[in-house]
């Protein structure tokens, strides 16, 4: 096994191999078949090594010190699967490496225990995950296991800390919420700067008449952990959410079964709140420039407009977010992601049916498999219109899932002329295509995206090159009270979505109004005994919660709070 662990009994091949070669010489003698002479070496050696502890880390605090972070592995069924060996094999190699050029490597092994196949592993077998998981990791000496509760009171005090903090825009930091709750006692929230999703203002004197569900309920939108709706891939066979590599053409990648697109309450992290401060400090860490690069994209800051499209015929607006403020003469219809919350509201009576319908289609579509898709182009109609704010023009609303929920507002000003997926969909449903740029480089065939040329069709911005119309345009935008200037980012917050009965419980409990924190929030789960072959299980339906004073009805709480596992990616 690698160098930072006790006496595990891994095999590695490339080993194998080298001490065939080397000691054995590489020749089957007597006629031996060659699989069983590497059956005998290979026990030989693995025998060696943990009689002799060979790669059993010793601390030399006179050694100069490196560290090899991993992501870790996870006990899977009957055995220890590891998810992506390229990266174990890199970094192995690596940190041995190290080690014999003389340093005191840190390369830490650890088990991400609380995984699904572990859990399916269990129900398959009428046993609990907990068993299932130690027979598999029991061989360690110094090891990593998230399953244990020393481990994870950790990362349960981690998630208290932001549950209890907010994001000062003023200071550029996290302070208590014990501070922003002072503030509201004083000025209510009118002179707060604060990351949060409430948009509402509010005097002291009504935060002094709340009532104290409703305080909560307001404080969640300022905390950095907070419950909120997203929309998510739903497993209901396993019941449980998935990530999305873990979901394969509709179904999941584990068992084959259909997966749906489905607004579901999850814990968030509010880690867009330090978007630019991530973004900057790349500049001080010691990484490749294709590193930075990536990161600079993940993150994905944008500089455009949030503009305000009023409804035909009613008394709403939809909010778009763009890049491409000049463009906004050549915007011809609106596109709304089919989970957009005024899709409802919008569809009319006879184009319901249809709607429905497509919206029943892109619940099935991965949000993967809706950002790769380039020749289908799908759609349909809500039946109402929006105004153009600067023509004045009646541009229809349709619904398409190649708009994501997740960026911006859910919903976009559709120009063709100048962005190659509007362009392929105005062509599948007949819709008009406007150019509002003059360029050379522009095609004969298809979207120009490009920023050189001048603006054409697009009243007081003709004849202006790109980049001084998208500046003229943010500016009329704001003086006639359309929107603001705005900037972006893709980077979105965390999401916690893991809801199943083995996983590591929040610390929060849901008999206390719009959630409480439990004790000192070290919750463990009981030892679980009533699994059945085959029975998807549910948390709330068969675990209890429990603190050395206090005691929670989990199937309460599941009504009101979800309590997924916190560890992975959602």
């Amino acid at each position: 096994m690698p160098n930072f662990a006790g006496t595990g009994k891994g095999s590695f091949v490339l080993l194998a191999v080298f001490a065939y070669f080397v000691t054995d010489s590489g020749t089957a003698t007597n006629h031996q078949p060659m699989a069983q002479k590497f059956v005998e070496i290979e026990k030989k050696w693995r025998k060696y090594w943990e009689d002799n502890a060979v790669y059993r880390t010793s601390d030399n605090p006179n050694l100069p010190k490196y560290y090899v972070l991993d992501m870790f592995p996870y006990p899977s069924g009957s055995g220890l699967h590891v998810g992506h060996p390229l990266g174990y094999i890199a970094s192995d190699i690596f940190a041995r490496f190290k080690r014999l050029q003389g340093y005191n490597v840190l390369h830490p092994m650890g088990f991400d225990s609380f995984g699904l196949p572990a859990e399916q592993y269990a129900i398959q077998t009428g046993q609990h995950p907990a068993v299932t998981t130690e027979q598999n990791i029991n061989d360690w000496q110094r090891e990593v296991r998230t399953s244990d509760p020393q481990y994870y009171k950790w990362t349960q005090w981690i998630f208290l800390k932001m549950f209890q903090a907010w994001y000062n825009k003023n200071t550029d930091r996290a302070e208590s919420i014990n501070t922003l709750i002072e503030a509201f006692e004083k000025n209510g929230n009118r002179d707060i700067e604060a990351v949060t999703d409430d948009q509402s203002s509010f005097t002291a004197e009504e935060w002094q008449d709340m009532n104290e569900k409703d305080r909560q309920k307001l404080l969640l939108n300022y905390r950095l952990a907070y419950l909120s709706y997203a929309t998510v891939n739903w497993c209901p066979d396993l019941g449980t959410v998935l990530a999305n590599d873990e979901v394969k053409d509709g179904v999941s990648e584990r068992g084959g079964f259909p997966v749906i697109r489905k607004t579901m309450r999850q814990w968030f992290l509010r880690i867009t709140s330090y978007a630019e401060r991530l973004l900057n400090d790349l500049a001080d860490l010691d990484w490749t420039e294709s590193m930075k690069e990536m990161q600079r994209n993940w993150i994905g800051r944008s500089e455009g407009a949030n503009i305000q499209f009023p409804v035909t015929n009613a008394n709403t607006t939809i909010d778009v977010f763009t890049t491409r403020p000049d463009t906004i003469f050549g915007s011809t219809f609106m596109v709304l992601a089919p989970e957009h919350e005024a899709v409802g509201e919008l569809t009319t009576r006879e184009q319901k049916e249809e709607v429905d319908r497509y919206i029943d289609y892109a619940k099935q579509r991965s949000e993967r498999e809706r950002l790769a898709e380039a020749k289908q182009v799908t759609g349909a109609f809500t039946g109402s219109y929006a105004k153009n704010p600067f023509t004045g023009e009646q541009i229809p609303i349709w619904v398409s899932d190649y708009v994501l929920i997740g960026y911006g507002s859910g919903a976009i000003m559709a120009v063709p002329a100048h962005d190659g997926r509007d362009y392929a969909f105005a062509k599948e449903f007949n819709l008009t295509i406007r150019p509002v740029i003059e360029s050379d480089e522009a095609p004969s065939e298809g979207a120009f995206e490009g920023t050189s040329g001048k603006m054409i069709n697009s009243g007081f911005l003709n004849g202006l090159a790109v980049e001084e119309a998208i500046q003229k345009a943010i500016d009329k935008i704001e003086e006639q009270e359309l929107g603001e200037r705005q900037i972006n980012y893709k980077l979105r917050d965390a999401n916690f979505s893991r809801q199943r009965y083995w996983g590591e419980p929040f610390p929060i409990s849901g008999s206390r109004p719009a959630g409480g924190i439990a004790g000192n929030g070290n919750l463990q789960t009981d030892r679980y005994r009533g699994v059945t072959a085959g029975l998807s299980l549910r948390l709330g339906e068969h675990a209890r919660w429990l603190h050395p004073r206090n005691r929670y009805n989990a199937r309460l709480c599941r009504l009101e709070l979800v309590f997924p596992a916190l560890h992975g990616s959602a």
